[in-house]
């Protein structure tokens, strides 16, 4: 989105600042200057005093591009958007822990020593301490003036959040930049105070956010492509995506999912199969996940091969004098050319399995020199990869599903029972079986012969573990909801009937415990909308069963208050077939006997 030519600031008709509201979008809005004796300046930041010498530090240093544009006429302006992220210095001991393993640490302000300063910064701690990143999202200017010292200047307006919204960011900084570079230090203010105004981020939907006299109309990622929150132990963060999860295709799947993928890679097409592998395998094999995928050698012991960053170990058996140049010559020429000259280009020693996809490349649109048209163009190209890398994802990964495949109650068994457990992995099984039966058609027509070594990268790399908890723990819940489902819809005295006793009591003990699970669930506000007619539902059926108990096991069933109070106030009179009459809820544990 551009910035619309009638977008228009008054004063008198802005809204107040909710410094609450705002930080659930924005820590701080900053301008960052660059000063030819000082370096990156921080000039301002709104709201003052919210950010640490770190984060100041980390963010001035983070707000330039690599160079300045050499493309534009020496008397022109150039603009241009990035966005960068940092890793939040408190959080620092994590970078090295496993996301399953994630714990809170944070450490409170003594309030003796607390001033405003401090104050304003706890208060951003405290209401967003559970995210591990701060993101900046930067609308850069360079102005050329050959009659200013090294010929121009630059500064920096920047969004900073602890959200990866790009899709938010992107647009508000094309409205926000130009802004500032018009009326100054007020367009900060001003901004600050409509997004304050905004509603909360809702993952994965569609919101329309009012800024000015104009509306963003964006799409947040979905809550399960979101990072980890260092402050929520992992089963907490899947049960808080999982519901969220889309069923459909067409919502964005990425954080990133609006970026120019097509401009960006334009240069390096023929590289971005190489690139999609390092993202798979994006980093070393984090010390819980090493032994446990590692395979042993013939005399038992564990061999494992460091393969940071795709980064291969020379083997003896590949090992030649030409192979040998060439990689030097590689390493050499890689920096050499950077000095020299601006080159895109991958250095790397990883050798890739996929081969890239001519049908693909010839289908991409060249644009010429329009840059109107190469903007449509743009948009056309970047469905076409997308959707090409979404397919070759989905056929890798697709050999997990049955790991991630619900089970639900098979006709005439209880779904009161525990549903049973998902299918176990292990990892060698797993290769063992994916090379007997081969990768499938569209895999196979696009990777090399030895496929295989990238499904061993992959379950070594940092990625799997998370990647296949986060779908197992779905999945899970997805089972949960079928069984849940099938309760609800169940006649349990068509099951009594043919039960036996015991079965009849483990039926009961089963009813019960879904019961409290779903009182408890209210008490925390996390129920479902039809929690209360579910629990309805199994009162009714907790007191069917318990009805045709003996007397003696229902006497002794009531001597638990909590149980006594599910089953009381009824007086209902029910009669099985085969079962004696009993009259429910006219016995407690006090009553004589």
């Amino acid at each position: 989105m551009s910035r619309s030519p009638s977008f228009t600031v008054k004063t008198e008709l802005s809204p107040k600042l909710n410094p609450e509201s705002l930080q659930q979008w924005v820590v701080a809005f900053c301008i960052i200057r660059f000063d030819l004796e000082q370096g990156q300046l921080i000039e301002e930041c709104y709201p003052p005093d919210c950010l640490t010498q770190d984060e100041e530090l980390e963010i001035a240093l983070s707000s330039f591009p690599d160079s300045v544009s050499q493309h534009q006429n020496r008397s022109s302006i150039h603009d241009c958007i990035f966005f960068f992220r940092f890793r939040r210095r408190g959080d620092s001991q994590l970078a090295n822990v496993s996301s399953s393993e994630n714990t809170a640490v944070d450490k409170e302000l003594s309030p003796k020593n607390m001033d405003i300063r401090n104050l304003r910064r706890s208060n951003t701690r405290n209401n967003n301490k559970a995210s591990r990143y701060m993101y900046g999202y930067v609308f850069n200017r360079q102005r050329h003036d050959e009659r200013l010292k090294r010929g121009g200047e630059q500064k920096s307006v920047v969004i900073l959040s602890l959200s990866p919204y790009s899709s938010v960011f992107k647009p508000l900084l094309q409205i926000m930049g130009p802004l500032y570079f018009d009326i100054g230090k007020k367009a900060l203010e001003h901004i600050a105070a409509y997004v304050s105004m905004w509603p909360a981020p809702v993952p994965g939907q569609l919101m329309e956010l009012p800024i000015g006299n104009a509306m963003l109309k964006v799409s947040l990622p979905p809550a399960h492509s979101l990072p980890l929150k260092s402050g929520m132990f992992f089963e907490e963060s899947v049960s808080f995506m999982a519901p969220l999860l889309p069923n459909n295709q067409s919502v964005p799947q990425g954080l990133f999912h609006d970026s120019d993928i097509f401009g960006t890679f334009r240069g390096l097409l023929l590289q971005l199969w190489v690139l999609w592998e390092l993202l798979l395998i994006v980093g070393s094999p984090t010390i819980s996940n090493q032994p446990n995928l590692a395979a042993r050698s013939s005399s038992g012991k564990i061999a494992v091969r460091s393969q940071a960053f795709g980064l291969q170990q020379l083997s003896l058996k590949r090992f030649s004098p030409s192979n040998l140049l060439s990689a030097v010559k590689l390493r050499r020429d890689g920096p050499l050319c950077l000095m020299t000259e601006h080159k895109e280009a991958i250095w790397s020693t990883y050798a890739a399995t996929t081969k890239p996809d001519t049908s693909i490349l010839n289908r991409l649109i060249d644009a010429g020199m329009s840059p109107r048209v190469e903007e449509s163009m743009s948009l056309v190209n970047n469905e076409i990869l997308r959707r090409h890398f979404l397919e070759l994802t989905t056929n890798f990964l697709a050999p997990f599903g049955p790991y991630f495949r619900s089970k639900t109650p098979s006709e005439g068994s209880s779904p009161f029972v525990d549903p049973p457990p998902l299918s176990p992995f292990n990892a060698d099984e797993f290769l063992a079986s994916l090379s007997a039966r081969g990768p499938g058609k569209f895999l196979s027509k696009r990777m090399k012969s030895n496929w295989m070594d990238l499904y061993r990268r992959f379950l070594k790399g940092a990625n799997f573990m998370p990647w296949f908890q986060r779908r197992r723990a779905v999945a899970e819940q997805e089972q949960h909801k079928l069984w849940r489902q099938a309760r609800m819809k169940t006649d349990i005295q068509q099951f009594i009937s043919k039960m036996s006793e015991l079965e009849i009591v483990d039926s009961f003990n089963a009813i019960e415990r879904h019961l409290l699970e779903e009182l408890q669930l209210q008490q925390s506000g996390r129920a479902s909308a039809d929690s209360a007619s579910s629990c309805q539902k199994l009162k009714g059926d907790l007191r069917t069963v318990f009805s045709v108990l003996p007397k003696d096991m229902q006497q002794l069933l009531l001597f638990n208050p909590q149980r006594a109070a599910l089953l009381q106030g009824s007086s209902e009179l029910t009669k099985l077939p085969g079962r004696p009459l009993v009259q429910v809820g006219v016995v407690s544990s006090t009553s004589p006997r």
